[in-house]
């Protein structure tokens, strides 16, 4: 709760990971427990096949009610799970497909 280790590094605060494996943190929302294409506009422009959303470990953040349907025009598929579940399908599917993913470190 509240951290996420990648490649060896602690993060502590919310993170997006592009298809390259890049990993942006300090990463903040318009509405805070909202979730728009507004804030993965960046992730969306490189291009992932997936997209993966954590939603903290109570799955507090809500993505906006048309966001999977806006990704699914752009060809892109959008999976929103409680942070631990969206991290073992991200750990899963990147292996497999080019994932980038965002992450509400908490609630």
């Amino acid at each position: 709760f509240g951290w996420m280790i990648i490649d060896g590094k602690k993060y502590d605060s919310d993170l997006l990971i592009y298809p390259d494996g890049r990993v942006e943190d300090a990463w903040y929302r318009k509405r805070g427990h909202g979730l728009s294409t507004d804030d993965i506009s960046a992730l969306i422009r490189a291009g992932p096949e997936i997209i993966i959303a954590g939603t903290g470990a109570n799955g507090l953040m809500k993505p906006d009610k048309d966001l999977e349907e806006r990704l699914g025009q752009k060809g892109i598929r959008f999976i929103s799970l409680p942070s631990l579940e969206a991290v073992q399908r991200y750990n899963n599917l990147s292996l497999k497909k080019p994932v980038g993913a965002c992450f509400h470190l908490t609630c």
